[in-house]
């Protein structure tokens, strides 16, 4: 299900991976190769510049977010471990014109991904 999820946005234009902890932050732009090998979920060319390795076996929830900022509402999709731990930040960007107004084909695309997936994870 994961695995599956995480195909559908590699192939997004304007999505941009995110891998936190307390010292360091790695981002990664999307379209992006993806590839599973036992537990292991390869994001990105494992010979190119950058890529990730995802523990699949580690992810037990997934999470549609909206968040309202202070001139616009963040879309992004949130994977989490078994102590609610975020392992993953998947957002959406470019999601506004030049006017910050809602693009609305980026918001259906968001949409469409939350309706497809949201009952499911």
């Amino acid at each position: 299900m994961f695995f599956e999820l995480l195909s559908d946005l590699v192939k997004i234009e304007h999505i941009l991976f995110i891998v936190k902890n307390g010292a360091a932050i790695s981002e990664i732009r999307s379209p992006l190769s993806i590839k599973q090998k036992e537990k292991w979920i390869t994001v990105g060319d494992n010979d190119g510049p950058a890529h990730m390795h995802i523990d699949s076996e580690k992810i037990k929830s997934a999470k549609f977010v909206r968040e309202q900022k202070p001139e616009k509402i963040s879309f992004s999709v949130r994977f989490f471990d078994s102590d609610e731990t975020r392992i993953l930040a998947v957002f959406f960007t470019k999601m506004y014109d030049e006017n910050m107004l809602l693009i609305p084909e980026r918001k259906k695309i968001y949409d469409t991904l939350d309706q497809k997936y949201s009952s499911k994870i």
